[in-house]
C-alpha cells in the first residue's frame, strides 16, 4: 500500500512539473541584425584630432551613409582606444536633410537609450551598443547621428578617413534642428545661466569620431559583407560626401538585385594600413577579431591588403633579393592565417588582388616590388587559397603598361585609383559570390 501511495505521489509530481513544462512562455524568435554601416577604429594623428578644447563640452553630429536598410536601427558609440573611460551624456539619432549639412528633419529624431538610460559611460578599450530603436531605415540613405561629450576623451577614438563631413558645436544641442543660424538661441534655451555665447560658432571636419558601426534588423538569412585593406578600401581619391568607394558601388548592386538586398556592407579600410606592421591603425592580423569577426551578421570578407607592405619594402632604398623573397612569403602566411581565421568562424573568405602602382611618386616601385606583387597575385590566384578571387589587378591595370594603372582609372597619384576606378572596381564584383 506504501508503495503504491509513493508511486501516485511520484506521477501527480512528474504530471505536475509536465504541464509547468507545457505552460512555459515559448521564446520569441530571435532578432538577426547586420552591420549596414561600419568604420574601423584607430587613434588619430595628430594633424586628425580634433583640439581637446573644441570637445570640452560639445556636440558632434555625424553623417553616415547606409547599404541595407530595416525597420529598426541600433549604434556601436567606441572608446576602444581611450585611455579613461568616456562620459556620453546624450545621443541622438534623425534623418540628414543633405549629406553636406549639419540640418536634420525635426519629425525623425530620437535620443538613443543604452539599458533605459539616455547617458553612458563607457570603459577605455571598450565600446557600446545602443538599445534597439524602432527607426525605419531605406537602404542607400544617410542618417545623422549626434552626441554630447560633457569632458573630452582622454585620447580619441577616430576614424580619419571618412570621406565625409562632421560638425561640433560647443553646448548640449544633440537635439538641434541646424546646428548653425539657430545656436545662440536654442544654447540660451538649453543653458539661460550661461552669458559667453562666443564659442557656440559651429566648426566642420572632415572625419569620424567614437560611432563604429550601424545596425539595422533583418530578416533570417540576411548578412554582411566585411571590406578589410587599405586606402584603396578606404576611399582615397574618391569623392568627399559622394558615397563612390568601391564598397558603396558594391552596396548599390547589392540592393538593386531581389536577391542580395538583404545583405550590407561595412567597409574596414584603414588609409596607409599593412598586414605585417602597424602603421595608421593596428596592422590586418592583429585587428581582425574586432573588424572582421565582431561586425553584426558577418558572413562574408574580401581582403584587399599588401601595397604598403609591398611597397615599403624599398621606398627608402634597394635592398636585397633575398629581402624580397622573405617579404613576399610572410605576405602570403598572413593571407594563410585570415582564411584560416576566417573559416573557424565559417566565413567565406574572398582575396583580391593588389592593383599596379609604379609611377607612385610616394612608393617608387622598381622591378623587385613589381616582381613582388606578381608573386603575391600569384598566389592569391591560385587554387586553394581563398575561396574565391576578385581580380581588381586585371580591372583596373593598363593593358599596354600591365604594372601601371589606367589612366582614366587613376585619381593621379599612381597608387589610388579615380571614382571611376572605384566603379569598374565594385562593378566587377560577382554578386553571385555571396547568393545565400
Amino acid at each position: 500500500m506504501k508503495i503504491a501511495r509513493k508511486i501516485s505521489a511520484f506521477l501527480a509530481l512528474l504530471l505536475l512539473a509536465t504541464c509547468s513544462w507545457s505552460q512555459a512562455p515559448i521564446s520569441p524568435t530571435p532578432q538577426t541584425w547586420i552591420a549596414t554601416w561600419g568604420a574601423s577604429q584607430q587613434i588619430p594623428e595628430p594633424p586628425n584630432s580634433l583640439p581637446p578644447d573644441d570637445l570640452h563640452d560639445a556636440t558632434l553630429r555625424q553623417i553616415f551613409h547606409l547599404s541595407a536598410g530595416g525597420p529598426a536601427i541600433r549604434v556601436h558609440l567606441s572608446n576602444t582606444f581611450g585611455t579613461e573611460a568616456l562620459h556620453i551624456t546624450s545621443a541622438h539619432i534623425a534623418r540628414p536633410l543633405s549629406p553636406t549639412s549639419p540640418a536634420i528633419d525635426p519629425a525623425t529624431d530620437h535620443a538613443l537609450t543604452f539599458s533605459g538610460a539616455p547617458d553612458i559611460t563607457i570603459p577605455p578599450g571598450a565600446e557600446f551598443l545602443s538599445d534597439p530603436l524602432p527607426f525605419a531605415v531605406a537602404p542607400l540613405s544617410d542618417i545623422a547621428i549626434t552626441f554630447h561629450l560633457d569632458t573630452p576623451p582622454a585620447r580619441q577614438t577616430s576614424h580619419p578617413g571618412s570621406r565625409a563631413t562632421s560638425y561640433y558645436v560647443h553646448g548640449d544641442l544633440v537635439a538641434s534642428t541646424n546646428l548653425s543660424g539657430q545656436n545662440q538661441n536654442e544654447l540660451k534655451q538649453a543653458e539661460p545661466n550661461q552669458t559667453d555665447l562666443k564659442s557656440t560658432a559651429l566648426k566642420q571636419i572632415d572625419h569620424w569620431f567614437q560611432v563604429s558601426a550601424i545596425d539595422v534588423q533583418s530578416v533570417p538569412g540576411s548578412a554582411a559583407i566585411i571590406a578589410l585593406g587599405d586606402s584603396i578600401t578606404d576611399g582615397h581619391g574618391a569623392t568627399t560626401n559622394g558615397n563612390d568607394r568601391w564598397t558603396d558601388v558594391l552596396a548599390q548592386r547589392l540592393q538593386a538585385s531581389p536577391e542580395t538586398r538583404n545583405i550590407g556592407v561595412s567597409n574596414q579600410g584603414i588609409g596607409g594600413n599593412h598586414l605585417l606592421t602597424d602603421g595608421l591603425g593596428l596592422n590586418a592580423l592583429a585587428r581582425f577579431d574586432r573588424d572582421v569577426l565582431a561586425p553584426a551578421g558577418s558572413q562574408f570578407v574580401i581582403v584587399f591588403e599588401g601595397v604598403n607592405d609591398l611597397g615599403g619594402l624599398a621606398r627608402d632604398g634597394e635592398v636585397p633579393a633575398t629581402a624580397h623573397a622573405a617579404l613576399v612569403q610572410r605576405v602570403e602566411t598572413a593571407y594563410q592565417q585570415i582564411i584560416t581565421r576566417a573559416h573557424a568562424h565559417s566565413l567565406r573568405v574572398y582575396g583580391a588582388t593588389i592593383t599596379p602602382y609604379v609611377g607612385s611618386g610616394y612608393y617608387h616601385p622598381g622591378p623587385l616590388s613589381e616582381a613582388d606583387r606578381q608573386a603575391v597575385n600569384t598566389w592569391i590566384r591560385a587554387a586553394g587559397h581563398f575561396d574565391a578571387v576578385i581580380d581588381f589587378d586585371a580591372v583596373v591595370r593598363d593593358p599596354q603598361h600591365p604594372d601601371q594603372l589606367l589612366p582614366a582609372y587613376d585619381c593621379g597619384d599612381h597608387l589610388h585609383p579615380s571614382p571611376a576606378g572605384y566603379k569598374a572596381m565594385g562593378s566587377a564584383i560577382p554578386l553571385s559570390l555571396f547568393a545565400r
